[in-house]
């Protein structure tokens, strides 16, 4: 049996020296591509170049991808590597990147390093890659899990999101967390399935445990 597991942040560039990026350290995607490994799968995990969490990554694989068009990339050439039965896609991608820059009179901004002197700046902020709906066509055949991290409302409306993620891309399940879903993780499964999991380590075990069973 064969899963990937993403986790950590992409970075979107705004100049050579300058980043857009997200919060995440990247602790809960090698936690899980650990117990995945550990119950004998063969693991490829890819990580954000961004991820500061100093825990060992034990996967059969470990690569580091920057932006999400570079994770897509990768992900592309695990496609072609051969069957894969489960995507676990916990990775916290950038949802925007520069577009455009300028300056406080409307003149374009650019190079390698912006300088100061430029005083304010306008950046125009264009949607990226969302490498999740793509993931259906890469793995047709994979159980898919996606992660819907929520801030705002209460449980129910981040459960309500997970269940719209997982109808928008075709995916198995999802994770919702979140200070909207409140402690712990709840892992949503069509029809209208959400087992509970207290913290990071009972949701590892349980992903693993669910995989087995499909």
């Amino acid at each position: 049996m064969k899963a990937i597991v993403t986790c950590g942040p992409s970075y979107e560039p705004i100049d050579n020296v300058r980043r857009l990026t997200n919060f995440s350290t990247g602790e809960l995607g090698v936690l899980l591509a650990n117990a995945l490994t550990e119950a004998g799968i063969e693991t490829f995990c890819l990580k954000g170049e961004q991820a500061t969490w100093p825990g060992p990554c034990n996967a059969s694989q470990l690569a580091a991808f920057s932006t999400n068009d570079d994770l897509l990339a990768r992900l592309q050439a695990l496609a072609r590597g051969g069957d894969v039965d489960a995507v676990f896609h916990a990775a916290a991608l950038c949802d925007y990147r520069v577009g455009k820059i300028s300056d406080a009179h409307g003149t374009p901004a650019s190079g390698a390093k912006i300088p100061t002197q430029a005083g304010d700046l306008n950046l125009t902020l264009v949607p990226t890659t969302k490498v999740i709906a793509q993931l259906r066509n890469l793995f047709p055949g994979a159980a898919l899990v996606g992660w819907k991290y929520e801030l705002n409302g209460e449980r129910a409306d981040a459960i309500e999101k997970a269940f719209t993620q997982i109808a928008a891309n075709k995916a198995s399940a999802c994770v919702a967390n979140g200070s909207a879903f409140g402690a712990g993780f709840g892992l949503c499964e069509p029809p209208r399935t959400v087992r509970t999991f207290s913290d990071k380590a009972a949701l590892c075990d349980g992903l693993v445990d669910w995989l087995r069973q499909k």
